[in-house]
């Protein structure tokens, strides 16, 4: 019979292998997403500047993937159904603007601010160790700059 810290610690790490799962798995749909605008985006400094944060997510999802590795579990490989779906709505929501950098932009911010609330949700939701609470701060201080970042190109577009 398991004891009662036993039975807590397991399941603290559930936990926090159900949140970084979620978490590598948010990142790997942005990356695509962002590989998805960049096609879509005509100006070269704007694709250039999704080409980096595709990269970025991509760093990300690698940072959760040792993570998850150290807790002795095997990370998601892939994005979710949902992501495909967005990535879906993005193609027809450029195909119908006649694929702007405008509407690309609506897209990036859409999602960013998604990703945004995801991890708040989580660090505020969640006890995980320093460690891990130190990583996902620090993505979320990333997504964020991004997600001003992307206001600021709108501006400028508009």
């Amino acid at each position: 019979m398991k004891t009662t810290f036993e039975t807590n610690r397991e399941e603290k790490h559930k936990e926090t292998v159900n949140v970084l799962q979620g978490i590598i798995e948010k990142n790997y749909d942005a990356e695509k997403g962002y590989k998805k605008a960049m096609e879509d985006a005509k100006n070269p400094a704007l694709k250039g500047f999704l080409q980096d944060q595709a990269a970025r997510r991509s760093r990300f999802a690698t940072a959760i993937d040792q993570k998850l590795r150290q807790l002795g579990e095997t990370p998601k490989e892939k994005g979710s159904t949902t992501g495909t779906l967005h990535r879906a709505w993005i193609d027809i929501k450029s195909s119908l603007a006649g694929n702007d950098d405008e509407a690309v932009l609506e897209e990036v911010i859409r999602g960013e601010k998604a990703s945004v609330d995801e991890y708040q949700d989580v660090l505020n939701k969640h006890t995980l160790s320093p460690e891990i609470t130190h990583e996902l701060q620090t993505q979320l201080g990333d997504i964020q700059g991004t997600l001003n970042k992307v206001k600021r190109l709108e501006d400028i577009q508009s």
